[in-house]
């Protein structure tokens, strides 16, 4: 189906999110951080990218602000997955060009819905 990039430091997050997009037949990138992140949507440009925000070096802000801001990859919708689930980090999150902002542990089903729903436009 759908080619999404995840980025997040905790392999086992990584792991979690991946098996359940590709049960739901999706392929998967991924990277370990959002220098790593930024570098690798660009390469691929994916269909959508999962982003953590809580990373060593540049964090998911930061890395979401700089895909939503260069003109090469501003197409590609991203999703904020993390523990932070304050109003303050979803409007921030929001503000940095997120189309969606999901609090980990993320089920599948709100996952899917998500993810189809930003990739529908």
């Amino acid at each position: 189906m759908a080619r999404i990039l995840i980025v997040d430091d905790s392999p086992t997050e990584v792991y979690k999110l991946a098996a359940m997009l590709e049960k739901n037949g999706h392929q998967v990138y991924k990277a370990e951080n959002g220098q790593d992140g930024v570098a690798l949507a660009r390469q691929e440009k994916p269909d959508a990218v999962l982003m953590d925000i809580v990373m060593p070096g540049l964090n998911g802000f930061q890395a979401t602000r700089q895909l939503s801001r260069d003109p090469e990859t501003a197409h590609i919708p991203v999703i904020i997955v993390t523990t932070k689930d304050q109003e303050t980090d979803r409007v921030w999150g929001k503000r940095q060009g997120a189309r969606d902002y999901l609090t980990k542990p993320v089920e599948e089903a709100v996952l899917v819905k998500t993810l189809n729903a930003v990739l529908a436009g």
